[in-house]
């Protein structure tokens, strides 16, 4: 069987057109702000935040150093409760499993709560081929799916769409009449999905959290419609990642806190599902995937990086993401910590770009509930990029950052390019002609003028002057004065 891969992740394509033009989705950067505030509130209020974010940290810390032990004792648990446990390498052996279990069982639709993994496996794709259908049931997911969308937001894969735009989508894909009410949108989502569950011959589901001890599976939601794809069809599989594995039940409540406050803004998420084997009468499988998490293991560096418990609040708080949205990314996971995993999961090569789509303004490491240091990833994965053998680089970047190099070599050499800049910028401030990317940033800002007094070390030389003849030393401060 081939499966076509997901390509790209280069991040120069024309999704990202809002670096340039000043303004990007409305509905995505309001919904960004939003739900960035809403956490800053939640965790200024709590006391103990940072503890919580130190201890699961460590705790995550502990599971990926032990993977390999907590993985076997939680299939070992998991398994004498009558779970069948499988093992994929990549998102070609996880598909041949889940069609080979499809095959075995007749089904002929399938109902899918949210599930990163199955995205990575590009499972809908796959399932369509053989003649299955796919019905995705969250309401965002479905939502993406009706409108031959990709997710843009790892929490709220529809966090780009607005009410309007909902309203106009379900009148045109389902014959609805149009509405923006939320209430009314809802309902319609409900009543076509409802009939889904009972027809479905498999439910297909993520993983949250893996709990090794007592070998169970963390599902956490706020629809109702994952309960229902686990329990309702008489085959459940979950999806699950090699690290969403936690040592203990006893750490669950502190992720749970974390997660919830993290990605919604909520105390808890409405439904904790916690499913510990098959319940009466139905088959439950259980799909542990690697698809590169191992290379990430494999470097000390951004092992930490699958620490990720997938809440979003990087994305939420980011500056590059909230003006570019989602697609831009390329792949499955965007924003920050998608700069970070996603050139590890699918090669350098064709994700080598993304880390340097960031203003290392370190954001993301504030916000992050488990203390992932994206910046220095970022920072790490850029020295990989450009050592590493690949057309990450062209020729025409080679050249300017040689002459960057080259310019910041000498002093002589420094003071005569900043010369030519300040020619430069009184030339482009009364000349018609611009660039093209000067003329995108012109339109909704202006061009910061020369300082009157010429450049700063000539304002220092001066001051230097000043302050001697003061006995004064200089500082920033004086220069400011």
């Amino acid at each position: 069987m081939k499966i076509s891969p997901l390509e790209g992740a280069a991040f120069h394509t024309a999704e990202t057109k809002w670096l340039a033009e000043p303004r990007g989705p409305k509905a995505l950067e309001v919904a960004t702000k939003r739900s960035a505030k809403t956490r800053d509130e939640i965790a200024a209020r709590i006391l103990q935040w940072e503890s919580w974010r130190e201890q699961a940290s460590r705790i995550k810390a502990y599971a990926i150093a032990h993977l390999d032990e907590l993985l076997s004792q939680f299939e070992e648990n998991i398994t004498a409760r009558g779970a069948t446990v499988l093992w994929a390498e990549n998102a070609r052996q996880a598909n041949e499993h889940l069609l080979t279990i499809a095959k075995k069982h007749n089904v002929r639709m399938v109902v899918k709560s949210k599930s990163m993994v199955s995205e990575e496996m590009e499972l809908n794709h796959v399932l369509e081929a053989q003649g299955i259908q796919a019905v995705e049931t969250d309401l965002g997911e479905f939502l993406v799916q009706l409108a031959g969308q990709r997710p843009t937001h790892i929490v709220t894969p529809a966090l780009h769409l607005s009410a309007e735009d909902v309203g106009r989508l379900f009148a045109e894909k389902l014959g609805e009449p149009f509405t923006r009410q939320h209430e009314q949108l809802t309902a319609i989502a409900r009543r076509h999905l409802r009939r889904r569950f009972l027809e479905a011959g498999m439910g297909i589901s993520g993983t949250n959290f893996a709990i090794a001890d007592v070998g169970a599976i963390c599902v956490v939601e706020n629809e109702g419609n994952a309960g229902l794809s686990m329990a309702t069809p008489p085959v459940h599989v979950a999806l699950m990642g090699i690290e969403k594995i936690i040592p203990s039940i006893v750490h669950l409540p502190l992720f749970l806190q974390l997660l919830g406050r993290s990605g919604t803004g909520q105390k808890l998420t409405a439904y904790t599902h916690l499913i510990y084997g098959p319940s009466p009468g139905q088959r439950f499988y259980v799909i542990i995937v690697d698809n590169g998490r191992t290379r990430i293991l494999s470097d000390p560096r951004l092992r930490s990086a699958l620490h990720c418990i997938r809440c979003g609040a990087c994305l939420n708080a980011c500056p590059v993401y909230r003006r570019v949205g989602g697609w831009a990314y390329g792949w499955i996971y965007p924003g920050p910590i998608g700069a970070v995993i996603t050139p590890m999961l699918v090669g350098i090569d064709k994700a080598g770009k993304l880390p340097f789509a960031s203003s290392l303004c370190g954001a993301c490491y504030e916000v992050c509930p488990v203390k992932i240091d994206i910046p220095h990833k970022l920072v790490y994965l850029r020295h990989l990029a450009t050592t590493h053998r690949s057309p990450v680089r062209s020729r025409l970047e080679k050249l300017v950052w040689w002459g960057w190099s080259l310019t910041m070599g000498r002093k002589w050499r420094y003071v005569l390019a900043t010369g030519l800049a300040r020619l430069g910028m009184r030339w482009v401030s009364w000349s018609p002609w611009k660039p093209k990317l000067l003329r995108a940033w012109l339109r909704a800002r202006d061009l910061p003028p020369l300082p009157p007094q010429g450049p700063f070390r000539k304002s220092w030389k001066k001051l230097e002057k000043e302050l001697q003849i003061s006995g004064q030393p200089p500082t920033a401060q004086s220069h400011k004065a």
